[in-house]
Formats: structure tokens, sequence, C-alpha cells
């Protein structure tokens, strides 16, 4: 299998995984901010889950940051862009950036070169 053919078969169903378990995060972070509202507690048991959720939120919130910054320069509607970005992670950036000459002009100006 070549590098092509793994990305025609695997994004998209890593797509579908990240948009429901960033709904998923989000329900339990709407959830958690009710029961503290109403001086009520999560079960213990999903404080890992929690933590979890916190992780990945705000990892997804950078990368939507990121994907909304550059999508002007790649033809591209920022905000409709970041929000795609958030909801699907890093698969979304990498589909920003899919063409390697397009690499941020931070990596240009510092002579790094990217193979």
């Amino acid at each position: 299998m070549n590098l092509q053919n793994i990305k025609e078969k695997l994004f998209p169903v890593i797509k579908v995984i990240s948009i429901v378990a960033i709904a998923t995060a989000i329900g339990l972070e709407i959830w958690n901010i009710q029961a503290l509202t109403s001086n009520n507690h999560l079960p213990i048991i999903l404080n890992p889950v929690l933590i979890i959720a916190h992780l990945a939120l705000s990892a997804h919130f950078i990368e939507g940051i990121i994907a909304a910054c550059y999508a002007h320069a790649k033809n591209h509607q920022p905000i409709q862009y970041g929000i795609y970005t958030f909801f699907v992670g890093t698969i979304g950036l990498l589909e920003l950036f899919e063409n390697h000459s397009q690499i941020p002009d931070f990596l240009k100006k510092s002579g790094k070169t990217i193979e």
C-alpha cells in the first residue's frame, strides 16, 4: 500500500471518529459545567475522561486557530476552515498544507527544508 492509498482510505475514517469525539467532549464539558452550577458532581470515573476531553479540546482549538490564520493565504475562508479543522483536527492542517511548497514562510526564512 502506498501513502496515497492509505491517505484515501484512512483520513475519512479518522475525520468521522474525530468529529464524534470532539462533539462528545463538548457535551461532556457542558454536562460538567451544568453539574458545577447546580452544586452536583460528575461521577468520579469520568474524571480521567474529562481530563482527556480538556486536552483534546485545547489541542483542536489551537489547530483551528492555526488553520484560520493560514486559510486565507491558501484561498479558503478563515472562519469556515478554522471550524472545520477544530472538528477534524490535524487532518485539516495536513490538508491545508498538503503541498510542501506551501509550508508557512517562517520555515522558509529559517533555511530549514522539509523532505
